[in-house]
């Protein structure tokens, strides 16, 4: 089965699904959004990094940044932050350069390491389109974090790759109900740049139209 391109979802989303449905569903369904300093922060780093006239050629490295990939398998299109290709009998031929090269996929994050796998996953659906739009296997790729300034190495083994085909498939179905879930408070509330929209206290207790029962009630 393959995607219509009309009905391709965000990649980036991937990283919102993770670390709450909710929060990609008021994003992506509702368009709803607000900036806070870690978004803030996180986009002039990526504006910085998705400059796609920076090309680098060093020695047996080419880098190219600001990637657009997609895939009509999995309905997504996005951009990967930087693609090194590297020099590799696995690897692929590219237009002006000799030899055989495999990329690596690169994604920046502005903090440190998380607890939850939303950076990983969303690296792998980027490595999953490169395989499909070059048709080549790429077992390896790297996040590289603000904070301790140094690359995290992420192997795409077959969990990971199946956890973005499921959380895709869900993602896929929500949007297609255009279905918003309801609020599950967790400790991450708090650093969401979306919590005065969503209200994940006052959302936990009671519905809406409880609210309006009660105000109903009140006028009799």
């Amino acid at each position: 089965m393959e995607f219509k391109e009309e009905d391709w979802l965000q990649l980036s989303g991937l990283q919102h699904f993770v670390f709450c449905r909710r929060q990609w569903a008021l994003i992506h369904i509702e368009n709803q959004w607000t900036e806070n300093y870690r978004t803030v922060d996180g986009a002039l780093m990526h504006e910085r990094v998705h400059n796609q006239e920076m090309r680098e050629s060093r020695g047996d490295l080419f880098i190219v940044r600001g990637l657009a990939v997609h895939s009509a398998r999995l309905g997504i299109s996005g951009q990967c932050d930087a693609v090194e290709f590297r020099h590799s009998s696995n690897g692929i031929p590219l237009a002006g350069r000799e030899g055989l090269w495999l990329p690596y996929p690169v994604e920046y994050k502005r903090g440190k390491p998380k607890e939850h796998h939303a950076d990983e996953l969303q690296l792998c659906a980027q490595t999953l389109c490169l395989e499909e739009m070059l048709c080549c296997d790429v077992p390896e790729g790297a996040l590289y974090y603000g904070e301790p300034r140094r690359r995290t190495a992420v192997g795409f083994t077959e969990e990971l790759r199946r956890q973005v085909a499921d959380c895709l498939s869900e993602m896929h179905e929500l949007y297609r109900r255009q279905y918003t879930p309801k609020v599950k408070p967790t400790k991450v509330c708090n650093a969401c740049s979306l919590k005065e929209l969503c209200l994940p206290k006052i959302s936990s207790r009671k519905q809406v139209a409880d609210y309006f029962a009660e105000a109903m009630e009140g006028l009799k």
